[in-house]
């Protein structure tokens, strides 16, 4: 019985009507760009499997530093002991970081490091003996599956059902270059309303969104009014984090920095789980206290695994490499030649890109999930490219290491379906 036979059995897959979409495909090898099924057929992956294998499926160098390291620690509490793999790592990312970042605290997975900056933004403000019980998000936003980070989200088509049980939020637009005096002016209506903790938001792109991106300037304006309100500002850069916006991280793109940042996906390279949440000492400080009841009561098994950490110090060592920051600027290019290739097809509208992230939308009426962008999916997947259309978006968000003739073959195969699909 073939993998995918016995996968039908008794696995439950996520994002997945099962009734309509029966048939998982059953990968058996991976190896930097291309992933490989159990009948021999290979595909390009070029959305990094949910954007987490940036430096390559199954990389050589991190793998052995892992492989090196579960010979010595494999897995310790993290509550009452630590261990160098974190230690190192946490310094590793102060380099890099925006320099107000101080304080990191571990978890599992980009919803959890969500849900961890929307605990800190709301008992910052009770620690310090002021209630704040509104949040701020952005329309259209998305930011994990938990209940904190389903409540700052803000596509229903994921939320329905559990709609009633959420924290309160308030949502502004996203500032598109032309709506700033617009934005500010909600936003500050929103906070003279409001006992406002927080404001949660991904910085530059909105990747569930369909890679919805916005203003830079426009942001940082948002950013700045919100801290002379004493409002916490929590960036979600799940997504955008490590490399894929040109910069380490979106947030430095803006000169206001967060006072939270939430971190995973390209954390650790695709090869295990984990997330960070980071924050100013400012933060922290409110937590710091003789009351132990001012304590972060937030806790994973897991925290802080220390083969998760040794992959994520790999991956750091790879994104500050000369040969990664030559991939990353050769892809940038590569799309915007791409784009410009595309403009002016009939079927193409809104191209958009952000440092190795690159968008389009088809000029066609699509659902999310309906026929026509299952019918793309196919094409692509029969054509050895894996991409995933958000509706009526293309987007490609390969790994950094992809080599060029693979680029050429996703752009092909996008331009077939152009005028086939």
């Amino acid at each position: 019985m073939s993998l995918q036979e016995r996968d039908k059995k008794h696995l439950w897959h996520p994002l997945t009507q099962h009734k309509i979409h029966p048939e998982s495909l059953a990968i058996s090898k991976a190896k930097n760009a291309v992933l490989t099924d159990e009948n021999g057929n290979e595909y390009i992956d070029a959305i990094a499997s949910w954007y987490t294998c940036m430096y390559g499926h199954c990389n050589d160098y991190i793998t052995s530093k892992v492989s090196e390291q579960m010979k010595r620690v494999d897995q310790v509490v993290f509550s009452g002991f630590t261990h160098e793999p974190a230690i190192k790592l946490s310094e590793a990312l102060m380099a890099i970081l925006p320099e107000n970042q101080q304080k990191i605290f571990f978890s599992d997975n980009g919803s959890t490091s969500v849900e961890i900056g929307i605990k800190m933004a709301l008992q910052y403000h009770f620690n310090r003996g002021e209630k704040r019980n509104t949040l701020i998000a952005f329309e259209d936003g998305f930011h994990g599956d938990t209940f904190g980070a389903m409540s700052v989200s803000g596509l229903s088509v994921y939320n329905g059902p559990f709609e009633e049980f959420f924290l309160d939020v308030k949502r502004i637009p996203v500032p598109n270059g032309e709506n700033l005096e617009s934005v500010l002016a909600q936003l500050e209506t929103i906070i003279k309303e409001n006992k406002v903790a927080g404001f949660v938001y991904e910085p530059l792109v909105q990747g569930a969104a369909a890679m919805k991106m916005h203003d830079s300037q426009g942001l940082d304006a948002i950013l700045k009014y919100c801290k002379s309100h004493g409002v916490i500002t929590v960036a979600d850069e799940v997504m955008t984090g490590f490399g894929k916006t040109g910069k380490h991280f979106a947030s430095l793109h803006m000169d206001t920095k967060p006072d939270v940042m939430c971190l995973s996906k390209a954390l650790t390279g695709g090869l295990l789980p984990m997330a960070l949440t980071t924050c100013t000492q400012e933060v922290y400080d409110a937590f710091y206290s003789d009351d132990i009841s001012k304590g972060l009561f937030h806790g994973h098994t897991y925290s802080a695994n220390p083969l998760a950490c040794t992959a994520a110090l790999s991956g750091i060592e790879l994104l500050q490499s000369e040969a990664i920051q030559k991939d990353i600027k050769r892809v940038m290019a590569s799309h915007e030649v791409f784009g410009s290739r595309i403009k002016n097809h009939p079927k193409v509208k809104n191209i958009r890109q952000m440092g190795v992230i690159f968008a389009f939308d088809l000029d066609i009426e699509m659902t999310r999930y309906g026929n026509l962008r299952d019918k793309l999916f196919k094409f692509f997947m029969d054509n050895g490219v894996f991409l995933r259309p958000l509706g009526n978006t293309i987007y490609i968000q390969a790994p950094y290491v992809i080599t060029n003739t693979e680029l050429e073959k996703v752009y092909a195969v996008i331009e077939k379906a152009l005028e086939t699909v």
